[in-house]
């Protein structure tokens, strides 16, 4: 205990004269002037007190902090628009098209003709038949024809007209006709005259033997042409198709473009003798619509002419 005595008392002895020196020492001024260096003083006394700051060029801004990569990025995209092409300050005009030629133009059709109404279409029966109708049966009959009287035809809107028809069953005696066939007077007297006086004579010699019987395949039809426009003569009753011919052997000889050498033969012969009596005369090599049969018909033309092919 004594000897921790001993040990404080020159401790606080120090501690006392420290705390007077301390007291004793002149006041530090708050704040030390620095001396500017690398000026002199004229310099300094020289200087304004305010020097006027120039304004910043355009472009002269500071950049923002870029990273490396960043403006390496940067770098590469600007030589990537330099070496684009520019567009032009004006773009070119396209250079136009030339027009597509026009097509040229359709004539004009000519207004299509109209075709008079045939003077038969108006012809009607009267109460009394005429005498050259009488006339004409009277000549079938001695002819050997059989006949029969018909009711007359008459179409106004199509302008068909037969007022005094007759349908032939025979062309004469021992001489038939298949189909039964329905005729003007007029034409089935000149179809019974051209198988007695033609087609049985040529039979005969060109073919060795008699004319049994004709094939028709058309005759009464109430239609216009097969091209159209005028009325066919079969609207008239005025003609007879004919498709065939039976012999008294059984042989049947039918119209068509090319038959053997002695049928050709025949009816080379009774076609060509067919122009005259008959006003019309169409049959195979005239055109496709008559290829397979004979027309005949008593078609009225001027001075009596005739149309055979």
């Amino acid at each position: 205990m004594a000897g921790l005595i001993r040990l404080a008392l020159p401790l606080a002895a120090a501690m006392l004269s420290a705390g007077a020196a301390l007291a004793q020492a002149p006041e530090l001024p708050d704040k030390v002037p620095v001396p500017e260096l690398n000026q002199s003083q004229s310099a300094q006394e020289a200087a304004p007190a305010d020097v006027p700051i120039p304004e910043p060029r355009p472009g002269d801004a500071p950049k923002p902090y870029q990273p490396a990569t960043d403006k390496m990025d940067q770098q590469k995209s600007d030589q990537h628009q330099q070496a684009r092409p520019q567009p032009p300050a004006v773009a070119p005009t396209p250079t136009e098209k030339p027009a597509a030629p026009k097509p040229p133009e359709k004539p004009a059709q000519a207004p299509e003709k109209k075709i008079p109404p045939d003077p038969r279409s108006a012809a009607v029966p009267q109460e009394k038949m005429p005498d050259e109708e009488l006339a004409c049966r009277r000549r079938l009959k001695s002819m050997g024809v059989d006949f029969e009287e018909r009711k007359a035809e008459h179409d106004a809107a199509v302008g068909c007209s037969v007022p005094y028809p007759i349908a032939l069953k025979t062309l004469g005696k021992s001489l038939d006709i298949n189909p039964e066939s329905e005729l003007n007077c007029q034409m089935a007297e000149a179809a019974a005259r051209f198988a007695a006086d033609i087609v049985q004579p040529a039979a005969k010699a060109e073919l060795g033997a008699e004319l049994k019987s004709v094939g028709q395949a058309s005759a009464f039809v109430c239609r216009h042409r097969n091209g159209g426009g005028k009325l066919s003569e079969h609207a008239f009753g005025n003609a007879l198709d004919i498709a065939s011919f039976t012999l008294s052997d059984g042989r049947r000889i039918d119209i068509r473009p090319a038959p053997p050498e002695k049928e050709a033969k025949f009816l080379n012969a009774i076609r060509k003798a067919a122009c005259g009596p008959f006003k019309t005369v169409l049959g195979p090599g005239s055109d496709a619509d008559h290829s397979l049969h004979l027309h005949l018909d008593l078609a009225p033309r001027r001075n009596g002419g005739t149309f055979c092919q």
